[in-house]
């Protein structure tokens, strides 16, 4: 998956997708093909309860591998969806944050835990709902100060005032890599200003998009009420907000046009940029974000800066008022009266996640104070959870994956040799890093007050602000993780050329210390394969070892990998995300193809694990299914997944990542390590037709 301003690919945003039911019946399985193995033990690490034995595995693998487990497993009231892997283990991890926060908050945290004032105060602060009933004045207060726009020059002043305390509206600034050159960090300007998930929520004209859009302007009508506006005054300012967006979504990319490295690669400078919109004085808006001297700038779509430059010269100056105020109010719900958050959660629920019941607070605090002050949070944390074992077991999966990439190389025909040779010298300089830094960050500089949870959100906001736009034009910290070590999940960067792993993943189902090699290999070593792939997918393949955007391929080589890639997106375009929604080959093509490589990566390296492990081989010896079935099922089943419709459809459209069941499906049938693993036969669903077959590593 790709944000703005960090180019980072990880193995799931927000979550997967949606868990789509099996396209048809499972077929009975035939008994001479898959013999019922009821004497042998299940394998640890493997859900028997999850499988379903009457399907075929032959002809759907998902529905075998985790069809009662769909069947049976219902998703909690406040969740859009809940999953096998990446959310029961998040829901663990909460519980293990709890302790902490709340120890910290009460004064009780073990001597020596780092920050456990400032953790204990956010904390605190977040859970006293009586302080937040109270805090309407102080955002009144401030709406005030940053909403009285008179001229171009005090937009400039209050969007750039806005923008230090991390809230976008109009357009995104940050600090980035220059992709062209990965030692030097500059800054960064992007689209944005948007309240809806993506900009085809604006444009698209079907029904379901309009009475969406529809169900935006009642909301954002609702919140000016409890404001203070009258309904009528209410529903102008809506009208309004959302005819500003609008326009910003007019003008901004796609996201499929936005997985083109080189569409987001703009080096202007200031001076160009002044020149590109000289309408905004830019002058006052660098001073007013903190970033007065910065000149080395990326502007990632020069023309959503002309249509910026249009809007403030003919939009009139108290129209911008509403806008200013809807994107302020928003970013600050989560420390609002509860009559904010209620009307937050009305509108999400009923139209993006279909959550039945709104978060708990102690969840909300828990993963706020994660985002605040996450490697102090992670400190205790690893200190509870992370074992020795997890990292070094890890590591050495990440290495034996790592020359299973190596030796696949040689295999592959369709590159040549020069290519080749770069392709392995860029994987030979892959850092992995594991379980959390090696060195924490400083939080100083944060102040946090136990009696204003408004004033310690925006604080915090403010703080990680400056301390991104610090960065500009100082070395490259190559220490730095973009994630904090709690979450549960993985990703890969390509100007630093590294695969990362927190400590957050590296539990049951995807790590497990009492699995078989076999079964981590399917769940974990997948995940370290997929990562890996994606420094060879269709962006990470663009930068070179040192995380440079550089074409290093020969014209030949660069002409096979499109070839083998449009075959992975013309599969994945044919599948249906729900009702008449499909995935979208194009938009989730890099995550398909790290999945087809990493699958493939991962049962190589289990292979040979196995073959130089000979107690290792024995623990995966005498089960019920052979090793090779162990992998493929210890895999599908970290991905068992249900997801309620309307976050399913939000997903489809927005996501990168196919839905859960595509994800197990799509890269197994192209495989003919799983035909032979399970016996299947040529027509079987689970097996591709050869000229249909895709492989790209």
């Amino acid at each position: 998956m790709r944000k703005a301003l960090l180019a980072a690919c990880c193995l799931v945003v927000s979550a997967c997708k949606t868990a789509e039911p099996a396209p048809t019946p499972p077929a009975p399985r035939p008994p001479q093909e898959q013999p019922a193995p009821e004497a042998k033990p299940l394998p640890p690490g493997l859900e028997g309860a999850a499988i379903n034995e009457q399907a075929n595995p032959c002809e759907d693998f998902y529905e075998y591998a985790c069809g009662n487990w769909v069947k049976n497993t219902e998703i909690p009231a406040d969740r859009p969806r809940w999953s096998r892997g990446f959310d029961s283990i998040a829901a663990r991890n909460e519980e293990v944050l709890r302790e902490i926060l709340e120890a910290a908050s009460t004064g009780k945290s073990p001597e020596g835990t780092p920050y456990a004032q400032k953790l204990g105060d956010f904390y605190g602060a977040c859970m006293d709902e009586a302080q937040m009933e109270a805090s309407l004045p102080a955002l009144k207060a401030e709406l005030a100060k940053l909403t009285a726009v008179k001229s171009a020059k005090d937009l400039a002043q209050v969007v750039g005032t806005m923008h230090a305390r991390s809230v976008f509206p109009l357009f995104r600034f940050g600090s980035n890599n220059d992709l062209k050159d990965a030692s030097q960090v500059i800054g960064e300007l992007d689209q944005g200003g948007l309240g809806l998930p993506d900009r085809d929520y604006y444009l698209k004209d079907d029904e379901k998009s309009k009475g969406l859009r529809a169900a935006y302007v009642e909301h954002m009508k609702n919140t000016f009420v409890l404001l203070g506006e009258t309904p009528e005054q209410a529903a102008k300012s809506a009208a309004a907000v959302m005819e500003l967006e609008t326009a910003l979504a007019k003008a901004s990319m796609t996201r499929v046009e936005r997985r083109e490295p080189k569409n987001l690669y703009h080096r202007l400078e200031r001076k160009g940029l002044k020149t590109e919109a000289a309408g905004i004085p830019w002058d006052v808006y660098f001073t007013a974000t903190g970033a007065k001297d910065v000149q080395a700038l990326n502007v990632t779509h020069p023309p959503f800066f002309k249509e910026v430059e249009r809007l403030v010269k003919t939009v009139k100056p108290e129209a911008w008022r509403p806008y200013l105020t809807w994107h302020y109010v928003s970013s600050v719900v989560p420390a609002l009266p509860k009559s904010f958050q209620e009307e937050r959660f009305r509108f999400t629920s009923q139209n993006l996640t279909g959550a039945k019941e709104d978060v708990a607070r102690w969840k909300k605090c828990v993963r706020f104070a994660n985002g605040a002050l996450g490697e102090a949070l992670a400190q205790p944390f690893i200190t509870k959870t992370f074992g020795v074992e997890g990292k070094t077991t890890t590591q050495q999966m990440v290495v034996e994956i790592e020359k299973a990439f190596e030796r696949n190389l040689d295999t592959l025909a369709w590159m040549d040799a020069p290519t080749r040779e770069q392709a392995l010298v860029k994987a030979r300089k892959i850092v992995n890093k594991i379980g959390y830094p090696d060195r924490w960050r400083n939080y100083d500089g944060l102040k946090v007050d136990r009696g204003s949870f408004l004033g310690s959100w925006v604080s915090a906001s403010a703080f990680e602000q400056a301390r991104q736009l610090a960065k500009i034009g100082k070395p490259v910290d190559k220490d730095e993780w973009l994630m904090s070590p709690p979450t549960v999940n993985a990703y890969y960067n390509p100007p630093f050329n590294e695969i990362v792993f927190p400590a957050g993943i590296l539990q049951p189902p995807f790590f497990n210390r009492e699995a078989t090699a076999a079964v981590n290999f399917g769940a974990m070593g997948m995940v370290v394969g997929h990562e890996i792939t994606h420094g060879f997918d269709d962006e990470g393949r663009q930068y070179d070892a040192e995380g440079n955007l550089r074409d290093w391929w020969t014209p030949a080589s660069d002409k096979a990998f499109r070839e083998r890639v449009a075959c992975v997106k013309e599969q994945y375009d044919g599948y249906t995300a729900i009702d008449e929604l499909k995935v979208n080959g194009a938009l989730t093509l890099g995550e398909n193809v790290a999945d087809l490589g990493g699958l493939k990566l991962a049962h190589a390296a289990m292979e040979a694990w196995l073959a130089k492990d000979a107690e290792a081989a024995k623990r995966a010896d005498g089960y019920r299914y052979t090793p090779s079935q162990q992998f493929f099922l210890g895999y599908a089943q970290s991905w068992c997944s249900k997801y309620r419709d309307p976050f399913a459809r939000q997903m489809a459209q927005v996501d990168p990542h196919s839905p859960p069941y595509w994800r197990v499906n799509g890269p197994v049938v192209n495989l003919p390590e799983f035909r032979k693993a399970f016996q299947c036969q040529e027509g079987a669903k689970m097996v591709r037709p050869a000229a249909q077959r895709c492989e790209v590593w």
